[in-house]
């Protein structure tokens, strides 16, 4: 189970890439219906058949090259939900071992969900708020299947507890952590519906953003309306440029914000970190971090070029893995909890044998 969460967790890695690919090619409605696309359980591509697509579809003619993108990224999610389903099932039917039943279940669930938000992406004509949430979705799936990884693995290997959090000077990092896992959440969230709202080419140039540092005419209440009517095709966007210019500034003053604050909590957590064994932990949230930042950069210097606008929304989950990985290091500190686990599970052996 632990390898085939890791899998899973792989995978929603690549569903992720797949569905920013998707969306920077433009073809989040390469496909107007759903789960198929025009009626087929691929893209039509023989004449025959596009001609019964755009019978069926005729305000949307066929694309085949728009409508690929959304297909693979259809089948990725599939697959993905298929193993998800698998690992559900197999808790269920080793619960009696000890295998965490709860959580895979959740997942199970929260997939069927982010399905639904799949669906609703497509025939709400990519509205923004369901095309936001759709992403964050993916990060929250990732992020539990990656939480499963570490309790399998850590169950596979019987690994002991390293040190007493009480008796180093780590202690008291807990909040301060969470805080930071709550800032890269939120800076995802902003990053979501940047991309939702197409703001992410709304300023070309740096450090300023068309040629001030604070854009005049920034309309951060049209830019941050969630309340947009269902209606029009949203593809390309249909905010203005003062809105999206607002988008884009907030997006950036996250950025700045998520780095000061590890910058600070990284460096203190190095001078303290003693023999903790965090050494590595810190180190990939600083390097990914770093990486992530560049690719930001990046992205507004080039102009928003696919590959490295893809990498920044893979960087982004790295990001987030990278502190959940931190903070799952961190709670294995205390002996307490799962010294009293080892112990209980050396009695109830005892007790059977």
């Amino acid at each position: 189970m632990a390898k085939w969460a890791t899998f899973a967790a792989l995978l929603a890695v690549v569903v992720i890439m797949l569905g920013a690919w998707t969306r920077l090619v433009h073809a989040g409605l390469g496909c107007p219906d759903w789960p198929g696309c025009y009626g087929f359980l691929t893209v039509p591509q023989s004449e025959s058949s596009i001609a019964i697509a755009n019978a069926r579809f005729p305000d949307t003619p066929v694309d085949v090259q728009k409508g690929w993108p959304e297909m693979i990224h259809r089948y990725a999610a599939g697959t993905l939900g298929l193993v998800v389903f698998g690992l559900a099932a197999c808790a269920v039917r080793n619960r009696r071992l000890g295998v965490p039943v709860k959580l895979p279940l959740f997942i199970a669930g929260f997939i069927v969900l982010q399905g639904a938000f799949g669906m609703w992406t497509v025939t709400l004509k990519l509205w923004p708020q369901v095309v936001a949430l759709h992403l964050l979705g993916g990060f929250t799936t990732l992020s539990l299947l990656t939480l499963l990884t570490f309790r399998l693995r850590r169950q596979a290997r019987q690994e002991q507890d390293r040190k007493s959090l009480a008796s180093t000077p780590l202690a008291g990092f807990r909040p301060w952590l969470y805080g930071g896992l709550l800032l890269v959440v939120m800076q995802i969230a902003l990053g979501a519906w940047t991309a939702a709202n197409y703001a992410a080419v709304a300023c070309t140039d740096l450090p300023t953003c068309q040629g001030q540092w604070w854009p005049e005419g920034m309309d951060f209440q049209h830019g941050f309306d969630i309340t947009q009517h269902v209606g029009p095709n949203y593809l390309g966007g249909q905010l203005t440029a003062d809105g999206r210019v607002a988008i884009h500034v907030t997006h950036r003053l996250g950025a700045m914000v998520v780095l000061v604050y590890f910058a600070a909590l990284l460096a203190m957590m190095w001078r303290r970190r003693g023999d903790s064994g965090l050494d590595n932990a810190i180190r990939l949230v600083a390097v990914v971090l770093s990486v992530q930042i560049l690719l930001g950069l990046t992205n507004v210097i080039f102009h928003i070029p696919l590959s490295i606008a893809v990498a920044h929304n893979a960087m982004g989950a790295g990001l987030l893995l990278s502190v959940i990985h931190l903070i799952w290091q961190y709670q294995l500190l205390p002996g307490t909890r799962n010294v009293r686990a080892t112990h209980t599970t050396t009695m109830n052996q005892e007790v059977t044998a």
